[in-house]
């Protein structure tokens, strides 16, 4: 193994706190050596825990760093782009949290930056990695279920009553990029394009919107050549429900409610033939999904695999993003040009 990626962390939020900096110092590709927060007082606990030795205040510092070779950026989805910029500009890899950015120009921006760099960027989309998430797609590849012909995908959460009246809420800030679809709804974009295979060429969608302007819930309807379909479903407003399920003219994959997000214990999916009601669970051994996307990201930096989620793929993903939030706002079908650039 050669030696570790040295990281820099921009923001203190707290997928970064539960999730990526956890998985970050457990690896033995990656060394964490500076956090850069607005508020250093607040993050000073983080570091402590988890042996972090230096903390600045703000994030200039951390892309100026010489012995930082990559960043992870978990800020508020408006500040993907301009910190992906600076942190291409100064030599970093950058793995950005989902979703990319907050439309198709600013991600395409991004990739160009990237191309232009030579360095690696890629959407923090750690589902992919869990080893469920792979056999699904095995299956389905080895043609176990058929041609796949409907995904169903959701991911819905009920927000604290108190944060949902929260004025500074930037999930509920349409300017900062809020909002159910690009939040949530993204996950369920990516897996209808991932698991079948291509991009949709119509789209539909319909909203509950916040009294801000951002959605609150979003269910929207995509339509792939191949007579495929595929369901999104995302919100703030309802029961915990994450999960994706692909059916094909020889059956069917199901995940339970912890298809995204499944933590570190054991899991399963069910597979089932087409005429059967109830199929055959799978089991499938608990693993750490976000040190699997952290240590995939250190392969692919220094060229020994290819990114598993590819910068063009998250730009097409955010162009369904887009037309899906037109269709809802302005009650048409969106019809996706396939000469558009990615």
């Amino acid at each position: 193994m050669s030696r570790p990626l040295v990281w820099g962390i921009l923001g203190n939020a707290t997928i970064a706190r539960k999730c990526v900096i956890p998985a970050l110092t457990q690896s033995p590709t990656a060394v964490v050596r500076v956090l850069g927060s607005r508020n250093p007082r607040q993050a000073q606990t983080v570091c402590r825990t988890f042996g972090i030795p230096h903390l600045v205040e703000g994030y200039p510092a951390v892309l100026a760093d010489p012995r930082v070779e990559a960043v992870y950026i978990p800020l508020p989805n408006h500040l993907h782009m301009p910190w992906t910029l600076k942190a291409l500009a100064a030599g970093k890899h950058v793995l950005c949290e989902k979703p990319l950015a907050c439309s198709a120009q600013e991600a395409r921006r991004m990739a160009a930056a990237a191309a232009d760099s030579g360095r690696l960027l890629m959407e923090a989309f750690m589902y992919r990695f869990h080893p469920r998430t792979v056999l699904v797609k095995q299956l389905i590849d080895q043609g176990r279920i058929g041609r796949p012909r409907v995904v169903r995908a959701a991911f819905c959460f009920p927000m604290d009553p108190q944060r949902l009246a929260q004025p500074d809420n930037p999930r509920l800030a349409p300017q900062q990029g809020g909002g159910a679809l690009l939040d949530v709804g993204s996950y369920g974009v990516s897996t209808a394009h991932w698991m079948l295979g291509s991009e949709p060429l119509q789209v539909q969608g319909t909203a509950i919107y916040h009294n801000s302007g951002a959605d609150l819930l979003f269910a929207g309807t995509l339509l792939f050549a191949g007579d495929a379909v595929a369901t999104v479903a995302a919100g703030f407003i309802g029961a915990l429900e994450q999960t994706y399920r692909v059916s094909g003219e020889l059956g069917a994959i199901e995940t339970p409610h912890d298809a995204y997000i499944p933590g570190e214990k054991d899991t399963h999916l069910i597979l089932r033939g087409a005429d059967q009601p109830t199929g055959r669970q799978m089991a499938v051994q608990g693993v750490d999904q976000y040190r699997l996307m952290i240590e995939h990201f250190a392969d692919a930096a220094v060229g020994r695999c290819q990114p598993l989620v590819p910068i063009r793929e998250s730009v097409a993903n955010m162009r369904v993003l887009d037309a899906l939030a037109q269709a809802a706002r302005s009650g048409h079908s969106i019809t996706l040009k396939n000469d558009d650039p990615t």
